[in-house]
């Protein structure tokens, strides 16, 4: 099936990124300048080389997929090269009319204590970056008239699920040290929990836009129940939450992380429409609580972060779009934003997700719009919530005024 709505369409339409890794989003030529300017060695040194070896269409497996963040996360401990990336980031959004992200990462696994990179350093690193973005766009006469509507972002910081003794990054490696009498995963949660505390202060104290909490990293053996703490923290500190849940684990993750994570999002949410993904021996009828849970998160209107062709690449059994689960969450009307992950490592821009988005399911233009009012209505912006709503219906006009100019009905 081909999309009814035309590319300059999709692109001019007013959008939002609410799943978007700034590790896995740099652009090749920014990767291979900030490289060589750092001294980190790469497996080629020009775009199409990198596409060969590193960053592919598609890959066998999520390892392969995740192979290209030791190179980014390598050239980002550099906060020259972090500040690049997160303006760079911005602009590239900005060209096709995204206009809010929500830029997430694991701040420390930019840290270097040794190097005196602590949090403060590397959180203000990105936020210069993406603040100077967005002042040079927000400075342009058609954005200051109001004929286009500003561009804003937020970040969500993320505690990784795992991490090993040494190699993930120079602050894990030290804490490791430190704490060597300690279990590995009460080392895990130590971090984590040091990290959301970071978070709080410097948003409170400093203003920094760090408007929500995200775990990332490996679900299988660690549940998102090992962070209930860390998310009551951010819950108690009115800090949002989302979590990767349902990407390469069953059902019952989502469940666990809308009930003890206290979710405002879903990162990919992907098995709740896979129940044979589902392990848990005590739910016997896996049909039925998958419909009963996806139920339950429309009736909340819990968003989903859709992230098709980053699910089409790190579990290459779905095949094609078509047999992606994006049409179930579509057809049992979940509130869904289409996002791109990782716009390197996936090769992907939001307006290429909303054209696979749109080529598995015919979408009207009223519920089109719904998609793209999903990104402005269930962001985590940092304002409060009347700004909030000003800016939505700000972004949902425009959306009416491109689809006019593009005769789009």
């Amino acid at each position: 099936m081909t999309t009814q709505y035309s590319p300059d369409f999709l692109k001019a339409m007013p959008k939002a990124d609410l799943h978007l890794h700034l590790d896995g989003s740099l652009r090749p030529a920014g990767l291979i300048e900030m490289a060589k300017r750092s001294n980190i060695e790469l497996p080629s040194y020009t775009v199409e080389g990198l596409y060969d070896l590193v960053f592919k269409e598609s890959y066998q497996n999520l390892g392969e997929y995740l192979n290209g963040f030791q190179y980014t996360c390598a050239v980002l401990r550099d906060m020259e090269n972090l500040e690049q990336a997160a303006y760079e980031l911005a602009q590239d959004n900005i060209a096709e009319g995204v206009i809010y992200i929500e830029v997430r990462f694991a701040p420390q696994l930019m840290m270097d204590p040794a190097r005196g990179i602590n949090f403060d350093t590397v959180m203000h690193a990105t936020n210069k970056g993406l603040s100077r973005a967005k002042s040079e766009y927000n400075a342009q006469p058609a954005v200051t008239n109001g004929d286009k509507p500003p561009f804003d972002y937020g970040i969500i910081n993320c505690a990784m699920r795992m991490f090993g003794k040494k190699g993930f990054s120079p602050y894990y490696t030290q804490l490791f040290q430190m704490l060597r009498d300690h279990e590995p995963k009460q080392v895990i949660k130590t971090a984590a929990m040091e990290m959301i505390r970071a978070s709080v202060r410097l948003r409170d104290e400093e203003g920094l836009p760090i408007v929500g909490l995200d775990i990332a990293g490996q679900e299988m053996g660690y549940p998102a129940h090992d962070f209930k703490e860390v998310y009551e923290y951010a819950h108690q500190n009115f800090l949002l939450k989302t979590v990767h849940a349902g990407e390469a684990y069953g059902a019952e993750s989502i469940f666990e992380a809308l009930t003890q994570c206290y979710a405002d999002r879903l990162g990919h949410g992907y098995s709740l429409f896979s129940p044979e993904m589902i392990q848990d021996p005590s739910i016997t009828d896996k049909e039925d609580y998958a419909r009963r849970l996806a139920s339950f998160i429309a009736d909340r209107r819990i968003a989903i972060e859709v992230c098709i062709t980053s699910n089409l690449q790190t579990n290459p059994d779905i095949g094609d779009v078509s047999n992606h689960n994006f049409k179930h969450m579509f057809n049992n009307r979940l509130a869904t934003v289409i996002c791109t992950d990782n716009r390197l490592v996936s090769r992907t821009t939001v307006t290429h997700e909303y054209e696979l988005a749109l080529s598995a399911v015919n979408v009207p233009l009223k519920r089109l719009k719904d998609m793209v009012a999903y990104g402005f209505k269930k962001n985590f912006f940092a304002g409060n919530y009347i700004e909030k709503r000003a800016y939505a219906k700000q972004a949902l006009e425009y959306f009416d005024k491109v689809a006019n100019d593009h005769n789009v009905r």
